[in-house]
């Protein structure tokens, strides 16, 4: 969600989970050491980490199982838990037995795990616990792409990656300890310290495009398509834009980032097509499209239903039994932490719930200490609906907090507003969805079920935009459509192909 909804966090002192409170250190692998990034899609940070224990293994049995494995532990609870699909995981665990017999390291044993996460993700632990999203099995269209993610995973545990990394970071940080103690001129210590950054920075862009090319030729050599893996980045590349473009954030497209640890989306792409046809011609290799899809018949798409549901600018929540409503023009995304909007202006909200005594005063939370930078005569009780609610303002780090909290049974919800414009719109925005929320009825609960990807068969006369119409919970039907298959702008399907449509039927 950019700076924005990473601004709005700033108010809070810990992380809560609708649901459940969890704190902030347990989000992601805190206690882990960072040493590897590889590519995500939709807010995840997607990582490579150092374990503190080995992994077990579905394909060479007798390591440790998953509950000895602290790390594979927070993985799964940080990412909404392990998604049971048995015949998905029977599929992933052949490709992952063809990559491991054509890998650079036969000897080396994995294990993958499908994580209940919409987001487009997969990492791997440095000793062969690999990770995938169904989020990322959902865009996929066929086993060569997701063989082309794993068999890149893969290729960061056989080429040590994890362990270069720690080892640059450790002589990184000793260099940047020196440069701060040592009397110098200052701008040449931010010179040298800026120096070092991109220094590691292009290390592990390096490492990325070296794990590209091993992941291409271990690809290959498992008879899969080696072209698949500038496909799926491809595919990769369009979601994000899809998911930019909904939220508002079409100015950031394109923009660089020198620091950033990934090659850009399109040095990737050319990269892999090159390496792909160093190897083989396109068309040469298996992709098993028809088996794959068939596969995702019925897999959930988008929100965890236990994390509650996003529909167009409503959240619902079928068991917590509430809902609320954000203004025209913003973008609502939902995760296992909290529910965060944008819209094109920038402003961002953050919506989750805590545990609050019954015998707390809201305005008295509202002065407890947790928000930054509150404007304490700003605090003002008020209704909202039928249930108890209080208001305030904050001001910090150059943005303006709207802060509401409303109790319902034993959980209090918190709407935090931010924008660095003071203007009646924040303000309008705020008490209009802090107003929205309401109970859910017994008839909208029943109505509310979560979307899955089924597949049609394309007829002839069969367009994008006919095909797409079948499709219901999302909005830009047709853009969507496109992305979730692979299709090119101004690309119609084939007759008798198989399309993937998102349906709450």
């Amino acid at each position: 969600m950019g700076e924005a909804v990473s601004v709005a966090r700033r108010i809070c002192g810990w992380t809560e989970a609708l649901g459940r409170i969890v704190p902030a250190t347990g989000v992601l692998v805190a206690t882990a050491i960072v040493l590897a990034a590889c590519s995500s899609v939709g807010g995840s940070v997607d990582t490579m980490i150092e374990p503190t224990a080995a992994p077990s293994n579905v394909i060479s049995p007798g390591l440790n199982p998953p509950s000895t494995d602290p790390e594979h532990d927070r993985i799964v609870a940080s990412y909404g838990g392990v998604y049971d699909d048995p015949a998905a995981a029977q599929a992933l665990a052949r490709a992952v037995g063809r990559l491991v017999a054509a890998s650079d390291d036969p000897s080396q044993a994995y294990r993958i795990t499908i994580l209940n996460a919409s987001v487009v993700n997969a990492f791997a632990l440095p000793t062969g616990n690999l990770y995938v999203t169904r989020g990322l099995l959902a865009l996929a269209n066929d086993t060569s792409e997701v063989a082309a993610v794993i068999a890149h995973e893969m290729a960061h545990v056989t080429a040590r990656h994890a362990i270069a990394r720690q080892r640059r970071q450790e002589a990184a940080l000793v260099v940047n300890r020196a440069l701060s103690n040592a009397p110098a001129d200052s701008d040449a210590q931010r010179l040298a310290l800026t120096t070092t950054q991109l220094s590691l920075a292009r290390f592990s862009q390096v490492q990325e495009l070296e794990a590209d090319a091993i992941g291409v030729r271990t690809l290959a050599r498992a008879g899969f398509d080696p072209f698949a893996a500038s496909r799926f980045l491809s595919s990769m590349a369009r979601y994000a834009e899809y998911r930019a473009n909904r939220a508002g954030q079409q100015g950031e497209k394109g923009r660089p980032d020198f620091l950033s640890s990934h090659p850009s989306t399109p040095e990737r792409i050319t990269f892999a097509v090159r390496a792909a046809r160093e190897i083989a011609a396109p068309g040469i290799g298996e992709q098993e499209r028809e088996r794959y899809l068939q596969g995702l018949d019925g897999m959930i798409f988008g929100d965890n239903p236990s994390e509650g549901f996003v529909r167009g600018r409503n959240f619902q929540h079928k068991a917590l039994g509430i809902q609320f409503t954000v203004p025209q023009g913003y973008t609502l995304e939902n995760s296992s932490v909290a529910v965060h909007a944008t819209d094109a202006q920038g402003t961002a909200m953050r919506f989750d719930g805590v545990a609050v005594p019954q015998a707390t005063a809201l305005t008295d939370y509202l002065a407890s200490g947790w928000i930054n930078g509150l404007v304490r005569d700003s605090i003002r009780p008020m209704q909202v609906g039928e249930f108890q609610g209080a208001a305030a303002t904050a001001i910090t780090d150059g943005w303006t907090f709207r802060v509401g909290v409303v109790r319902y049974g034993k959980t209090t919800y918190r709407f935090i507003f931010a924008a660095q414009d003071q203007g009646v719109s924040l303000d309008e925005a705020f008490q209009q969805t802090l107003q929205s929320f309401r109970r859910l009825t017994p008839e909208e609960s029943a109505r509310l079920r979560p979307l899955r990807l089924r597949l049609v068969k394309v007829k002839m006369g069969d367009t994008v935009d006919k095909l797409a119409e079948q499709m219901s919970g999302v909005d830009r039907k047709s853009e969507l459509f496109r992305v979730l298959n692979g299709l090119e702008p101004g690309e119609q399907p084939d007759p008798g192909k198989l399309m993937k449509v998102v349906t709450d039927q």
